[in-house]
């Protein structure tokens, strides 16, 4: 699964990145943790946008909010059909730019946590889904959920699942809405080569998400 990331990038890499003729206040963060609002980039069909969506999808057929809490993470293997995710993996994909994310390790009697970043690139395009839910008193509450896959060869000595990180090919066909053949969209949920990131283990400190400062990144003693 993917349960905390790394946000440390700024306004010009994401305008560039993603080709944004704006960028909503960015807030640095070092662990970012569900149910927080983070950075989202989505096409509206003309250009590519960024915004803010809570993480932990809730659909809009949900009648809790709290729901949210179970569904940060979609495994990819099955979001077409899926019926939280069904809809949205034709109608509503996003990408949360990250430059890292953790997970943990079961050793022995503890899990431990490790930074995992791409090698050769600055930031890494998590593939995502995003929906609109109303609750009773009107206000709104638009969120999101971040895809998974199996484990390339890096992340299978951490654990059995990762994060889809599209790269740049696949960042344009994910947003494109006009896109709807599943196969070709399942297609970029290959698990991303293990040549071409790098992880290493980082204190437990950031095991709570009220530690968010830069000794979360740095390497564990």
């Amino acid at each position: 699964m993917c349960g905390r990331f790394t946000f440390l990038i700024d306004e010009d890499e994401l305008m560039r990145l993603y080709g944004l003729e704006y960028v909503p206040e960015l807030e640095q963060s070092y662990n970012t943790a569900p149910s927080q609002q983070i950075t989202a980039i989505v096409h509206d069909g003309e250009k590519n946008r960024a915004g803010k969506l809570r993480w932990g999808l809730v659909p809009s057929f949900a009648k809790d909010e709290k729901i949210g809490w179970k569904m940060i993470n979609a495994r990819s293997e099955t979001v077409h059909e899926k019926p939280s995710f069904k809809k949205l993996f034709y109608k509503r994909r996003c990408i949360i730019p990250a430059d890292s994310f953790y997970e943990w390790k079961r050793e022995k009697n503890e899990k431990l946590p490790y930074r995992i970043r791409l090698s050769e690139e600055p930031v890494m395009s998590l593939a995502g889904l995003w929906d609109r839910w109303e609750a009773p008193d009107g206000s709104i509450v638009q969120s999101c959920t971040i895809l998974t896959t199996e484990a390339n060869s890096l992340m299978a000595d951490i654990h059995d699942r990762m994060p889809v990180i599209l790269d740049e090919a696949a960042r344009s066909v994910w947003l494109d809405r006009s896109v709807q053949d599943t196969e070709q969209l399942r297609g970029l949920f290959m698990p991303y080569p293990a040549e071409k990131m790098e992880a290493y283990r980082v204190p437990q400190i950031v095991n709570s998400p009220k530690h968010n400062g830069p000794e979360c990144i740095e390497p564990a003693g």
